[in-house]
């Protein structure tokens, strides 16, 4: 028997629907078509691959483009989703004019794809062999929104990449403390692959060879080799939303012929007492290789990305891999350390938790918005692709996702997490009010970035009215200069000069008289 609650509750659920359907069909034609719904996943960044919503795909190959779905059939398909139609819908997902965000993305890789400074990795002979002149970048939000460019869908080997992932891996099976008895948390200051340890005799950190060596010894190390790579591949899938990533055994041997840094680095600890008892360093070593060997695309990695931004849950499976306190640490970690002896300026000028890889590869974290990959084989001298970090110098310049931006307040970056029409009309309200209080230096702010000192609040009353009613002859001055109109009439019928006469301020009477004059 249904109760009243629940026919209540039934009852807003259809409302719910109803509302949501009433907004794609704009033309009020009592019917949406299956373009409609999926231009709307798609203008919106939502893959048809996209686990959350397959199902509503699968109902749609019933139906035709052009084919009507009704109010019924709508609630039909979409009853299981409700909640993320709803954010598209209402624009509330984490980057709400995703297709403007995209565009900005496409004119940085034509920018930065004209670099054709840098060379690839030479003492690997399988990366050597790698074309120099692709690129590719990918982006997934925490909300699963995803765009690619360039070379998105060729594999390559993730090398240093793997860093944080192993990281984690043995964090969560061994725990903070554990770990950090053997390796340390500081930036090293050296060569990410110098023979040296910290003032305790462990690696400085797990980003960089040494480290990354000691974090692999603490992955399962009593179980069978390709036990312990297996668990690791589990996890990339879980990362990656679903897809297992592959494995180049080129690079593996080519890496291990090649290895005699790594292999002193491993001896070099086994003496000074870093490692765990009963470390097998030669099986670790095998070990690291293969992790360093694993091969993705840039869309996935931009997937594993988002996850570490999303704390630990993969945004296109809601999935949790890694618990919030895990990845805070390893984004720590990729922040101060995470690309080579670049570390500390990339800090400063870029502000966001990175790592980078010898084949080219550069995985970025923007925490709570998105995870962005990068791949393009030249190198800068500290190892870092030079594209990469070309990308983000040019990302942090147009948006303010560098890590203190807030700190400096208003500025001409831009926000894309905030909806364009939303942040137009709460800077013209801005600009209202602050000519209602005389408020010059913020007057002048908010035109410097371009808000229009003729638009009205929903009595039509301007910048200019409110100005002219409070007397403020200063603000009513420089918005004169500024091109404000004194013909534009509020709903009551007024101008600026009636608000001004009205109120017996003459100085702005003679003011706006002499500026029509």
């Amino acid at each position: 028997m249904t109760t009243k609650t629940d026919t209540n509750a039934i009852k807003e659920e259809e409302k719910i629907f109803v509302n949501l359907f009433n907004s794609i069909d704009e033309q009020g034609n009592n019917f949406v078509t299956k373009k409609q719904l999926i231009d709307m996943f798609k203008s919106n960044g939502i893959s048809r691959k996209d686990k959350r919503i397959k199902n509503i795909f699968e109902l749609l190959n019933n139906y035709t483009e052009t084919d009507k779905i009704s109010l019924k059939d709508f609630i039909n398909i979409t009853h299981n989703y409700i909640s993320i139609i709803d954010r598209i819908v209402k624009h509330n997902l984490v980057i709400p004019d995703f297709k403007n965000f995209c565009d900005e993305i496409k004119d940085i890789y034509e920018k930065i794809i004209k670099n054709k400074t840098g060379d690839v990795a030479g003492y690997i002979p399988q990366l050597a062999r790698v074309n120099p002149e692709q690129l590719g970048i990918s982006i997934c939000t925490i909300d699963g929104q995803t765009f690619s460019i360039g070379d998105s869908n060729t594999p390559y080997c993730v090398q240093s990449t793997c860093k944080p992932i192993n990281y984690c891996i043995a964090t969560e099976l061994n725990g903070e403390r554990a770990v950090h008895k053997h390796v340390g948390r500081e930036p090293s200051g050296r060569s990410f692959n110098e023979i040296t340890l910290n003032r305790s005799q462990l690696p400085h950190n797990p980003m960089i060879n040494a480290g990354a060596i000691m974090c692999s010894s603490l992955i399962y190390p009593g179980q069978s080799l390709a036990d312990r790579f297996d668990h690791v591949m589990s996890i990339w899938e879980g990362l990656s939303g679903g897809v297992r990533p592959g494995y180049n055994n080129s690079v593996y041997h080519s890496e291990k012929e090649t290895a005699d840094r790594n292999f002193a680095l491993a001896h070099f600890m086994r003496e000074m007492g870093a490692f765990p008892d009963n470390t097998r360093i030669h099986e670790t070593l095998d070990f690291y290789f293969q992790c360093c060997s694993i091969e993705v695309r840039a869309k996935e990695m931009a997937v594993i990305a988002a996850t570490f931004a999303n704390a630990g849950m993969c945004p296109v499976s809601n999935n949790k891999i890694f618990a919030p306190g895990t990845v805070q640490n390893c984004l720590s970690l990729m922040y101060s350390c995470g690309m080579y002896d670049f570390s500390g300026e990339f800090a400063f000028t870029v502000g966001l938790p990175a790592k980078s890889g010898v084949s080219g590869a550069l995985l970025i974290v923007i925490p709570n918005v998105m995870g962005i990959a990068v791949w393009s084989p030249r190198l800068d001298v500290m190892g870092n692709s030079v594209r990469g970090v070309d990308f983000c110098t040019e990302l942090v310049k147009r948006f303010n996702f560098h890590n203190y931006d807030s700190l400096v307040g208003q500025s001409n970056k831009k926000d894309p997490r905030m909806d364009n029409k939303v942040m137009d009309i709460n800077q013209n309200y801005s600009l209202i009010w602050a000519a209602c209080q005389g408020d010059l230096d913020e007057i002048k702010r908010l035109i410097a970035h371009g808000v229009n000192v003729d638009r009205g609040d929903y009595d039509k009353r301007t910048a200019m009215h409110l100005a002219s009613t409070e007397g403020h002859t200063k603000v009513v001055e420089y918005l004169l200069n500024k091109g404000a109109s004194i013909s534009t009439m509020d709903r009551f019928g007024n101008t600026p000069l009636n608000d001004a006469k009205k109120n017996k301020h003459k100085d702005i009477i003679r003011l706006i008289e002499s500026y029509s004059k």
